[in-house]
C-alpha cells in the first residue's frame, strides 16, 4: 500500500503513466494492478505522522520494483507522464547474467525500479 497525498490524482497518474488497472476504489483508498500485480494506495491521513506520504516526509524508504518484458518502454512513458529521477534502463550483470534496469521517482514521491524478468527465471534452488 503506497500512502499518497491524493488519491484520486494518484489512480489517474498510475493509469495513464503506466498503464495501471483499477480493481475498485473507494475515494481515498483503491486497489490497482499492474501487468497483474496488484498494489493498493491510500489517501495520507491528517495526523497519522506515522504513515505520511514520502512528499510530506521529504523522503522514502521503499522501493517498488517491477519486472516487465520491456523495462525502457515502461520508463519512458513514466518519464513522459512527468516522472523525475529518471534512469534508463541500462544492462548490469548480476549472478544469472545480464539484467536490464533503470527507474523513476513518481509524483507522489515513491522510487520505482523497472527491469526485466531475469530475476523471476534464476533458479535460486540449483
Amino acid at each position: 500500500m503506497l500512502i499518497v497525498p491524493d488519491t484520486p490524482a494518484a489512480v489517474s497518474w498510475y493509469k495513464s503513466a503506466l498503464g495501471a488497472a483499477e480493481l475498485w476504489n473507494l475515494g481515498s483508498v483503491a486497489a490497482l494492478h499492474l501487468r497483474g500485480a496488484p498494489f493498493l494506495l491510500h489517501e495520507a491521513v491528517p495526523g497519522k505522522e506515522k504513515e505520511q506520504s514520502p512528499i510530506d516526509a521529504h523522503l522514502t524508504t521503499t522501493r517498488i520494483e517491477v519486472f516487465v518484458n520491456d523495462p525502457g518502454q515502461l520508463i519512458e512513458r513514466a518519464a513522459e507522464a512527468g516522472a523525475t529521477d529518471v534512469q534508463p534502463a541500462t544492462d548490469h550483470e548480476a549472478p544469472w547474467g545480464t539484467h536490464k534496469q533503470g527507474g523513476f521517482i513518481d509524483p507522489f514521491g515513491h522510487r520505482w525500479s523497472i527491469g526485466d524478468r531475469t530475476p523471476l527465471q534464476h533458479d535460486t534452488a540449483s
